[in-house]
C-alpha cells in the first residue's frame, strides 16, 4: 500500500472529505472482514462488525495520531470488536447451557456431512480448531497465517513485543498440534 497516498487520505478524511474516507474502507473492508469473519464464522455478524469498525473509525478519526498505519489502527478495532462479540456470544452460551442442564435436555453433538472428503473434512476440523484457541494465540495465528504479517508488523497491531507474537505462534501451534493429532491418527489408520 502506498503510504503517502494513505496519510493525505487520513487528512483529506479528517478535513471532512468523505470521499477520502471512503477511499481508505475501499482499500482495507475486505481485509478486515475476512480477520472479523474468521472469528465469527458468521457472515451476518462479520457484516455488522466491519461496519461498526468503519464506523468507530470514522468518529475516532480526529484522535488518530497516526503513530502506526490506518490499516493499523482499524485493525486493532475490528479485534477489540470480535473479542468482545466472542466473550459476549460465550457468556449467552453459558447461560443457554445451564438452562439446558437445569431441564436435563441432552442434545446430539454435530457431526459433518458424511460423503465428505478426507480434505474437506480436515479444513473444517482445521478450523474449528483456530477457532477454539484463545483469543490471544488466534489473533496472533489469523494474523501471521491468514493475513500473512511478520511477526514485528503482528506485534504492532497487537501491541506487544515481537517476543510475545514468537510465543503465541508457539503456543497456538502447539494447541492445533495437539487438537488435530488424533484427526490424523484416524485418517492413517483407515488407509
Amino acid at each position: 500500500m502506498d503510504d503517502d497516498g494513505e496519510d493525505q487520505l487520513v487528512e483529506r478524511a479528517r478535513g471532512g472529505d468523505l470521499s477520502a474516507y471512503t477511499e481508505l474502507v475501499n482499500r482495507y473492508r475486505e481485509r478486515i472482514y475476512q480477520t472479523i469473519f474468521r472469528f465469527t464464522r458468521n457472515h451476518d455478524d462479520t457484516d455488522d462488525l466491519a461496519q461498526e469498525a468503519f464506523m468507530r473509525a470514522f468518529k475516532g478519526l480526529r484522535r488518530f495520531r497516526g503513530r502506526s498505519g490506518f490499516y493499523t489502527w482499524i485493525y486493532r478495532i475490528a479485534l477489540n470488536l470480535s473479542f468482545n462479540f466472542l466473550k459476549k456470544r460465550k457468556k449467552e452460551m453459558l447461560g443457554q447451557q445451564s438452562v439446558v442442564q437445569l431441564f436435563g435436555v441432552e442434545t446430539a453433538p454435530l457431526s459433518g456431512p458424511e460423503a465428505a472428503s478426507a480434505a474437506g473434512e480436515l479444513r473444517v476440523r482445521i478450523a474449528a480448531a483456530v477457532d477454539s484457541l484463545p483469543p490471544p494465540f488466534r489473533s496472533a495465528f489469523i494474523l501471521v497465517i491468514d493475513q500473512g504479517l511478520t511477526h514485528a508488523q503482528a506485534a504492532r497491531v497487537l501491541d506487544c513485543s515481537e517476543n510475545t507474537v514468537s510465543w503465541r505462534m508457539h503456543k497456538a501451534r502447539k494447541i492445533l498440534e495437539s487438537e488435530l493429532r488424533p484427526f490424523f491418527k484416524e485418517v492413517t489408520d483407515e488407509m
